[in-house]
Formats: C-alpha cells, structure tokens, sequence
C-alpha cells in the first residue's frame, strides 16, 4: 500500500478578493485550483465565508444526530445505495454515516430532519442547511474556475443546473482491542466532487503519486476539496480522482462530513473542447446515479476502475 508520509498537499485560500470572478486574484487562484486538481486529485481550503461557529455548532448538531439510537438512525433510507445510513458494516465495524439528499434545499433537510425527529429539531434544520449551502458555494466557485480554465463554463452551467448535493455526517468510533483501525477502505469518490471537513480527531490519509499516504491534518477553518470518478469522466482524463482512506490511531471517536456533488437527470458527457487529436475522447455519456448503481453489481464491485468500465471509450 506505500508508505506513511506527511508531505502538504496544495493550500488555496478563496479569500474575498479570489472569489470575485474575473479579478486578477480570481484568475490566478483558477490556476492553482486547476493544477491542484491535475497534480493530486485535490486540495486543502480555507474559506472566507465559513466561520469558526459555523464549523461549532454543525460539529454540535452531528453528535446530537449520532447519538440518536440506532433504530432511529437507520429510518435514514435511500433508493441511491450508500446515500442512506451506513453502520454495524462487518468490513468497517467503526464507521457510521447518515446522508441528507438535497441537503442544499429546505424540503432535504426538513424531510431528514423530522424522519428522525417527529417532534421536530429546527436547530439541527436550521445549522445543515446553512453548512450545506455555504460549502455547496465554494464547490461551484472551484468549478466554475475550472470550467473557465478549460473554455467550457457553458458545458459546465448545464450540470450546475442538475447538481444536486449530499450532505454526510460521519462518525468513527476509536478500535477495540484486536480489532481494525481501518475507518473507511482505500476508495475514490463516485461524485463528481466531494468536500470534506474534519473535527480535530486524525484519520484522513489521501494516496499521492508516489502511492504513499499522505495524513491530511485536521483544523477548524479548512476543507479537503476533491475530484470524483464523474469528474473524471467529464474533464477527459485531465483530472483524475484521488485515492483516500480512514485511519483511526487511538480509543477517540472521530467526526467529520462530506458534501458531495451528484448531477440528476442529465446524462453527464465530455465538452467537445476536450476532445482533439493529443486528447481523443475516453468516456461515452452517463447517466450519474445509473454508476452509482453498477458500482454495486458484481461487475462493478471486481472492476479496478468502475467509472471505466462503466462509459469508457
């Protein structure tokens, strides 16, 4: 598997001046998102729109939500496998997830919210929908950087358009005695993005080109941006998914979450601007849950990459 290293990945701050589209800071910070992303798969964020009491109070209201009773947890259902809640896995015994789907949208949240609280929960309502909508923001200011890096914003406006988002709440409890300290198992994403945020409990290790580990430290005002398997497919190869795994060292429980980018009801396909006679085109036009899906047959489960075997050319 490679070894243990403690090399930095890329650091982008998308500060006031950097998210003002077509300013000089915005052009350069396009730049280094797009060879953050060419280069490793991903990037480290700092935002200037997320505060230190936002990342509190979503942090409060997740140990709210898992310290529900299982039961209760697992009314968290989807028709998307994995989009529901995940727990008491025999292969990741420490893991636990609950996803709300539309997680930017008030129906999403109201919908999760009080099919595990009847009585209702607005704090909890109320804190997700914020996290999700502000994060959901820097996902569409890193992409749009890379749409117009690229010279197909319109291609990407069109997925914009059908990008819905899921919100995961993740909680690793510390290993037993002889038992893993595997949290999650070496796995690209099957989103088209994923930004992930720790609590202050490591674990996160993404795999860079040397295949060594590389431990992504956690802190408060930072997120892991990261390209998907569909993200792949859609930029023609040039961007490709980084591998990523949980390690849990030590008897403490771990919290973080993921927003992740799902594109409904538009098949996603490569820009035409993307395909020339050095690039020749690589993926046919998928349908994006349709993967999810085939993810989870027995020949997507052997297939050492899914996203090609699934539309590759």
């Amino acid at each position: 598997m490679g070894s243990l290293s403690s090399s930095i990945l890329p650091m982008i701050h998308f500060s006031e001046e950097s998210i003002l589209p077509g300013s000089i800071s915005w052009l350069s910070t396009s730049k280094d998102v797009v060879h953050a992303l060419e280069d490793y798969g991903c990037f480290i964020a700092t935002y200037t729109k997320f505060s230190p009491e936002t990342h509190q109070e979503i942090f409060d209201v997740s140990k709210e939500l898992f310290d529900l009773p299982t039961d209760v947890k697992m009314l968290n259902t989807s028709t998307t496998p994995s989009h529901g809640y995940v727990g008491q896995v025999p292969l990741i015994p420490l893991y636990e997830g609950l996803g709300i789907e539309n997680s930017t949208t008030r129906e999403g949240v109201e919908r999760f919210t009080n099919l595990l609280w009847p009585s209702g929960n607005k704090r909890f309502c109320k804190i997700s929908l914020e996290y999700s909508k502000i994060v959901a923001e820097l996902d569409q200011i890193v992409m749009i950087m890379v749409s117009q890096e690229y010279g197909v914003e319109k291609s990407y406006k069109s997925l914009l358009g059908s990008t819905s988002y899921l919100l995961k709440f993740i909680k690793y409890r510390g290993p037993n005695e002889n038992e893993t300290n595997l949290g999650i198992v070496p796995h690209t994403d099957k989103s088209f993005t994923s930004i992930l945020h720790q609590k202050q409990v490591k674990g996160l290790e993404i795999q860079n080109k040397e295949c060594e580990w590389v431990v992504v430290d956690p802190s408060p005002s930072t997120f892991v941006v990261m390209a998907g398997d569909a993200c792949m497919a859609w930029s023609n190869g040039r961007i490709k998914p980084v591998s990523h795994r949980v390690i849990m060292k030590g008897s403490k429980e771990r919290y973080s979450l993921g927003l992740f980018s799902f594109i409904k009801d538009l098949k996603i396909q490569v820009p035409e601007e993307l395909v020339d006679a050095q690039n020749p085109l690589q993926f046919t036009p998928f349908d994006h849950y349709k993967f999810i899906h085939f993810i989870y047959t027995e020949e997507g489960k052997r297939s050492k990459c899914p996203i090609k075997a699934y539309c590759g050319v």
